[in-house]
């Protein structure tokens, strides 16, 4: 079976509503989707879920304390990351949350979709399952033009461990990716944590955490992957970021140079301003009503006036902080 999941608590509520209206949207309402639980905060999504009987909440306790315990020896093995979380005020094991999103390969699905909850899906998925028969991993991002927020970029074990051609056909961003379930296992990752040990954790960077393992894991496996950014014709491709000003909106679609996206990822954006703007705040926010259309799609009526002057976003204004990812994205 198929599907497309995401991982949240309450406080994405809002933007995990509008993913999964754009799911209903653009891959039917019959789509299954898993979330699954940042943490233990999801009464709201828990309600959410009672709502939508294609939507499931993943409570599959040991699976995710088998990853979980994965994931801590893991960062047990990096030289510094512990330095770096401290420094930053970082309990335990920095997002440790994040790294819930590796349950998909525990299931429910035989293939499946991974979608942050702050992106939403503009076009049919179909292209990606394609990709699937013919991969292990498939992706559709930019960010082998930053390997800097994936890894460290100034560990001798860059050169050692990848070719500057692997870092330039494989590095992905974990914000949207599609593979299978069982291809990564924690009850089989001895050899992983053996590599990791003997040094090469250097190599990981401990500030976009579930990110860099993955990267690694794919990278260090040799797993078949393919990146639509470099393999699709030129002009068919797309940007997917918020951080591109120059898309197009027509009829809650966005475009790039007359290409619908297959997804738009709102990276960077604090999920505080999306619950701000479920309040009515008047708030700045890039590619806003597209946003708030899929997000009050199912209850139009229910969707607030945002009244007053426009609220620039602080104290950290988006356009400040996305200003140097525009490049990378678009």
């Amino acid at each position: 079976m198929d599907g497309i999941c995401t991982l949240g608590n309450d406080r994405v509520y809002d933007q995990i509503v509008a993913l999964i209206n754009s799911i209903e949207v653009f891959a039917g309402p019959q789509m299954p989707v898993c979330i699954y639980p940042y943490d233990d905060q999801i009464e709201r999504l828990r309600e959410l879920v009672r709502s939508r009987p294609q939507v499931t909440l993943y409570d599959d306790i040991p699976s995710i304390q088998r990853w979980d315990a994965w994931v801590e020896q893991i960062w047990a093995t990096h030289p510094t990351a512990r330095q770096q979380w401290d420094a930053i005020g970082s309990a335990g094991i920095h997002r440790m949350g994040t790294h819930r999103r590796y349950c998909a390969f525990d299931g429910p699905f035989d293939r499946f979709i991974y979608m942050d909850a702050d992106t939403l899906l503009l076009s049919e998925p179909t292209p990606i399952f394609n990709a699937l028969a013919e991969y292990d991993w498939v992706t559709y991002d930019f960010q082998h033009r930053d390997l800097s927020h994936v890894y460290d970029v100034n560990s001798p074990w860059m050169t050692q461990l990848f070719s500057a051609e692997q870092l330039q056909r494989q590095t992905f961003c974990s914000g949207f990716y599609a593979s299978r379930r069982g291809l990564f296992d924690p009850n089989h990752g001895q050899e992983i944590l053996n590599w990791l040990q003997s040094g090469e954790a250097a190599v990981l960077y401990p500030m976009a955490p579930d990110q860099t393992i993955l990267n690694y894991l794919v990278m260090r496996r040799g797993i078949n992957s393919c990146n639509l950014a470099l393999t699709l014709p030129p002009e068919r491709r797309t940007g997917n970021a918020v951080t591109s000003s120059h898309f197009t909106v027509e009829n809650q679609r966005v475009y790039d140079k007359g290409v619908p996206l297959l997804y738009l990822h709102y990276i960077g954006l604090s999920s505080k301003l999306f619950a701000r703007l479920g309040n009515g705040e008047n708030i700045d926010l890039p590619y806003r009503d597209v946003f708030l259309h899929y997000r009050y799609c199912h209850a139009p009526e229910t969707q607030p006036a945002l009244v007053g002057r426009l609220v620039t976003a602080k104290p950290q204004d988006w356009r400040r902080y996305l200003k140097p990812l525009a490049r990378l994205f678009s």
